[in-house]
């Protein structure tokens, strides 16, 4: 099977047929991945970051069961159903109140696309067509659609082949690698200078993920907003990979009750079930657009919607935030005296959320094999070694998880 794949199924980031070897999954269940033969390791990633509960839980199986013996889709053109109004009702609960519309995507890339889209329709409705620029920090990343690919880091991000044809925004330096003084001036002088052209800051909260797991100060959030409120530049969150508990609050937002715009989530929306994301405004938006021009074939998808809301209240009915902070304990006790490592040049823990950054790239393929062998799932890349584990973690498996990313720093 695995050489059928290899020859003839392309894969994320991948050459066919792909350099680093793709290892089958049997099953799943709890933090645990059978690989074929029988083996199993602990999935430090959450499939991507998503699957906070674990695989195959009892009460997400139960709910798209249940959603499935009524429908499993219907257009939402025309039409809506209960599982979308349910979430949409919950989604408004626990984000800021402000924020008060919602709009159904299919992947978190889709829902920026969204945003981006709202936004410049937002102006042009305002009669200031002429504001289509975007502006962010450098190191983010967004997603790997085209809106999404152009407001990405365009230098040392995976999109760079694509800046001949992607449209050209402004990106100013990050909180996150220079200071925040520092970086606040140079977004204050590129506001200042082209705020008649840009419409839209966005950036992710706290800390940059895909881009170099770069962790900065919430501060520099309030004073951006602030910035952008003066230029008259709308503020777009992206909480995609941070929302839903990763970073120990609900939403990274939260760490300087900033107020966005517009809020895009998505990953571990539906518990890692399947693949849905939203993207939420305001009412001021909202009516300057207007007619949203988006509409995707599986727009809030009544499994999606209905796993997604089982989700959200499994994990505010349990103690997460005592969960999440004892993960944050653990990873913090076990991988920052790693930091003394030759090999080891930055070591950074939020929430759940480890990284150790290496002074050199990795080789992904021995690294993941070794990993394999000490029964741990991660998904290295560049010079970084990190995990996401699922909240629903023990000590012992979350140890673990450390254990191998303690080995293979040591022989690296």
């Amino acid at each position: 099977m695995n050489t059928f794949d290899n020859q003839h199924i392309w894969h994320p980031y991948a050459k066919i047929p792909n350099e680093v070897p793709t290892y089958l999954v049997e099953s799943a269940k709890g933090v645990y991945l059978t690989l074929e033969g029988g083996k199993r390791v602990i999935d430090g990633m959450s499939s991507w970051w998503s699957a906070i509960h674990g695989y195959n839980h009892p009460v997400l199986n139960k709910a798209i069961e249940t959603q499935l013996g009524k429908m499993s889709h219907v257009m939402f053109g025309g039409l809506t159903h209960q599982p979308a109004i349910d979430l949409t009702k919950t989604l408004l609960k626990i984000t800021p109140d402000h924020l008060t519309k919602v709009f159904f995507t299919d992947s978190g890339s889709v829902s920026v696309e969204v945003a981006l889209k709202m936004v410049l329709q937002y102006w042009h409705n305002k009669h200031q067509a002429n504001k289509q620029k975007f502006i962010t920090i450098r190191g983010g990343y967004h997603g790997d659609t085209f809106g999404a690919m152009s407001v990405c880091d365009p230098d040392n991000g995976m999109h760079h082949l694509f800046s001949g044809v992607l449209p050209q925004h402004f990106f100013v330096k990050s909180p996150s690698i220079v200071s925040m003084n520092e970086a606040l001036s140079d977004l204050e002088v590129v506001l200042k200078q082209n705020a008649n052209s840009i419409a839209a800051m966005i950036l992710e909260p706290v800390i940059q993920n895909a881009g170099g797991m770069r962790i900065y100060s919430p501060q520099y959030l309030l004073k951006a907003k602030a910035l952008c409120e003066q230029y008259h530049v709308l503020f777009i969150l992206d909480e995609i990979a941070t929302g839903f508990g990763r970073t120990g609050r609900l939403f990274a937002l939260e760490y300087a009750n900033v107020k966005p715009d517009i809020l895009c989530l998505g990953k571990a929306l539906t518990g890692g079930y399947m693949t849905l994301a939203v993207t939420l405004t305001t009412d001021d938006v909202s009516n300057a657009v207007g007619t949203l021009m988006h509409g995707p074939t599986f727009m809030a998808n009544p499994l999606a919607c209905a796993v997604a809301k089982a989700s959200i209240e499994l994990l505010l009915n349990c103690p997460w935030q005592n969960n999440i902070a004892n993960i944050e304990k653990i990873l913090s006790a076990e991988l920052l005296p790693l930091q003394k490592h030759t090999q080891v040049k930055d070591v950074r823990v939020l929430g759940a959320i480890g990284i150790i950054e290496l002074t050199h790239e990795v080789d992904t393929q021995t690294i993941q094999k070794y990993l394999i062998e000490l029964g741990v799932w991660l998904r290295p890349y560049g010079k970084l070694l990190y995990t996401m584990p699922p909240f629903i973690v023990t000590d012992g498996e979350l140890l673990t998880i450390t254990n191998a990313i303690k080995t293979i720093a040591s022989r690296l």
